[in-house]
């Protein structure tokens, strides 16, 4: 149980987890540490080989058979999410579906994202055949978030896998269990490619290890700063790094939109999963002339949604204790700084649950409209005009996702193109997250890359440009044997050619 150096500290070897709401504690699990690591990336990395030899269409029936038993076992993996999260069942179940929705699609589309592609030559290059195609990477890290246990880290690790590579997953040391549960289905499933998709459990030490273990990418969610911490060590090896580290997302509603459908909409955004959602919804901007309505209906929804652990709770616990501290703080210096609280405030945080608040007025410059909240708050506030509201939505660290509700649909998507996040939603919230075709990932502080649909796909793989000479070219211009006369002539045509063109 300690380590024997001389004059070590003892270091621990496993680690309990508990219930976010009860404090009792789950399950022991292993703190894996270097050597750990090492063995489950060397493991996955030799599975690998063979699993990027399969034709594509084998790998697509092996990942359907892994979605198949996913599908059979709903209950067992809900409930896992449910009790390390804290969320209710019902929650825990749809972000199960959600999962088999993306990983059916990057089983069925990888052969046709990623098959080899035939490209167009120029005039000088008629002679050649070009193509490219995309390989597999590999081996790639994931180090997973607890607020999406299942749904998060599978948009890095079922791509990866439809795209032929090996993954090891580091999931969050709050929510283990569900990483370890993904992984042992998989080799249910597939028991010929064991190994291809492994879990290594653990806190940061253990993520440290993974990320210098030697993977082709690592894949991360998390914050902004553990990013970055991270990105450090990857770049020392060059290692490939895709980062998804939350959002303060914005809501614009105009004068013509449908009020109740977004009042409907933004209480569902900003209190699901008791907030901790990274494209949740924190603010919204609503056009002066209707901002009051909006405020009454969005107060009047709120107050009927009710955190706990009992069947009819709306949304669970905070899964990480430390967020309540931030939500209070948001919360009291907000108030305190002359915002109105309209439903709720400081005392809403009742440890480990936070009562819906809904806010208005915050200062532009508070941490309530600046900082990611993470938990059950939003700021409702009036802006003249939609032009302010795209200005205000835009002045953000973060552009992780949005969304405009709008009486014409045309002049929603046209204000949606206005705002610099990387994915919005026109008349619905989070809309983009149950399509798999489409891509996933934000800027700034909301990190970079792309999950989902074909741009994550081929975010795990690495592409490779080929020329097959179809026959000699009628002047051999990599030639040193060539002329200088011939060449001064090929010189003078392609001249003349794209002075016309």
């Amino acid at each position: 149980m300690t380590d024997t150096t001389p004059d070590a500290a003892p270091r621990a070897t496993t680690f309990t987890t508990r219930s976010p709401a009860t404090g009792e504690p789950l399950a022991e699990h292993p703190v894996d540490g270097p050597e750990e690591v090492a063995r489950a990336v060397a493991r996955a990395r030799r599975a690998q080989e063979g699993w990027a030899a399969l034709p594509a269409a084998r790998r697509r029936e092996r990942l359907l058979r892994w979605k198949r038993l996913l599908a059979r076992e709903l209950g067992t993996v809900a409930r896992t999410v449910a009790e390390e999260t804290g969320k209710p069942a019902g929650d825990a179940g749809l972000e199960v579906v959600l999962t088999l929705e993306h990983l059916g699609w990057a089983a069925r589309n990888a052969d046709r994202v990623l098959r080899r592609r035939r490209v167009r030559t120029g005039l000088f290059t008629v002679h050649q055949r070009a193509s490219l195609v995309h390989r597999p990477l590999g081996v790639v890290g994931v180090i997973g978030p607890w607020n999406y246990p299942c749904y998060t880290p599978m948009g890095s690790v079922g791509y990866a896998l439809a795209a032929g590579n090996a993954v090891v997953l580091k999931p969050s040391e709050l929510t283990p269990a569900t990483g370890l549960l993904l992984a042992a289905l998989f080799d249910e499933a597939v028991p010929a490619h064991a190994g291809l998709f492994t879990a290594v459990t653990g806190a940061a030490a253990t993520g440290e290890a993974l990320v210098r273990s030697g993977v082709d990418k690592l894949a991360f969610t998390g914050s902004p700063g553990t990013a970055r911490k991270v990105m450090a060590v990857c770049a020392e090896t060059l290692t490939p790094f895709l980062a998804e580290c939350g959002g303060k997302d914005a809501v614009i509603v105009t004068a013509d939109a449908d009020l109740d459908a977004a009042a409907d909409a933004i209480v569902w955004g900003a209190f699901g999963n008791a907030g901790q959602t990274c494209a949740g919804v924190e603010r919204v901007y609503a056009v002066r002339e209707v901002h009051e309505a909006l405020c009454e209906r969005v107060v009047r929804r709120a107050g009927a949604v009710r955190p706990g652990s009992g069947g009819d709770a709306h949304y669970g616990p905070m899964t990480l204790p430390g967020q309540l501290e931030t939500v209070e703080r948001h919360v009291t210096e907000a108030v305190s700084s002359g915002a109105r609280a309209l439903l709720g405030g400081p005392e809403s945080v009742r440890a480990p649950y936070v009562a819906p608040v809904v806010l208005t007025g915050a200062p532009a410059d508070s941490a309530a409209m600046t900082e990611e909240t993470f938990g059950p708050v939003v700021a409702v506030d009036a802006v003249a005009d939609v032009d302010e509201a795209v200005a205000r939505a835009n002045d953000s660290r973060y552009a992780l996702g949005a969304a405009v509700f709008c009486g014409s649909r045309r002049t929603g998507a046209a204000i949606a193109a206005r705002l610099h996040a990387g994915a919005v939603s026109v008349n619905s919230v989070l809309g983009f997250a149950a399509v798999p075709a489409l891509p996933f990932g934000g800027s700034r502080d909301s990190g970079f890359g792309r999950i989902h649909g074909a741009e994550g796909l081929r975010a795990f793989t690495a592409v490779q440009s080929t020329t097959v000479q179809r026959f000699a070219p009628p002047i051999a211009l990599t030639s040193f044997e060539v002329p200088a006369a011939a060449r001064e002539r090929a010189v003078r045509l392609a001249r003349s050619l794209h002075l016309r063109h």
